[in-house]
């Protein structure tokens, strides 16, 4: 039943049971408090610069007029 929705339901379920009602709450919380909104969060410039490099190099095919 790996990967389906009603394994993920029932893993869900065993989880919960095995380590309270708030695991999944617990898990999200360990995740954010592991973040220091570092890159470009920190410094808007190199966002700026490497948006405008990222653009550049688009893989989108430049539309002709014809």
């Amino acid at each position: 039943m790996a990967g389906t929705k009603a394994g993920g339901m029932k893993a869900a379920a065993t989880n919960k049971a095995k380590y309270g009602k708030d695991f999944y709450a617990k898990i999200g919380q360990s995740g954010g408090k592991l973040g220091r909104t570092g890159g470009f969060y920190a410094n808007r410039d190199l966002a700026r610069m490497a948006g405008a490099k990222g653009g550049r190099i688009s893989r989108r095919t430049k539309k002709l007029d014809v």
